[in-house]
């Protein structure tokens, strides 16, 4: 085991775990062109490091694109998994998050 094999596991664990808060939003929607792509490329990655001998790494990515596929699934903007009583997804901006919801709780765009 090389010492890369360790860094790209951190990094896809950091990954796994930034991921979570996403999935337990309800209120979370990812465009589909961010994650499919996200899913594809932590899949190939896996398998790219697995022929490389770094299986490390590739069993980190694909807990990686376990993570982008439940996002794909559930937190997509197709409305098929919407929070309990609410029929689809805001589209006519006349819903606003407060202030404090919003990117920044400081009023800055991130």
């Amino acid at each position: 085991m090389y010492w890369h094999d360790l860094v790209f596991l951190g990094g896809s664990l950091l990954t796994v775990v930034a991921l979570l808060p996403t999935l337990r939003d309800l209120d979370a929607r990812i465009p589909l062109a961010t994650s499919i792509p996200k899913f594809a490329l932590a899949v190939i990655y896996a398998g790219t490091f697995y022929s490389l001998g770094m299986t490390f790494s590739a069993i980190g990515l694909l807990g990686t694109a376990v993570m982008w596929s439940l996002v794909v699934r559930y937190r997509s903007p197709t409305g098929r998994y919407l929070p309990t009583g609410q029929s689809e997804p805001p589209v006519d901006g006349t819903t606003v998050a407060e202030p404090s919801q919003r990117l920044g709780t400081d009023g800055d765009r991130l």
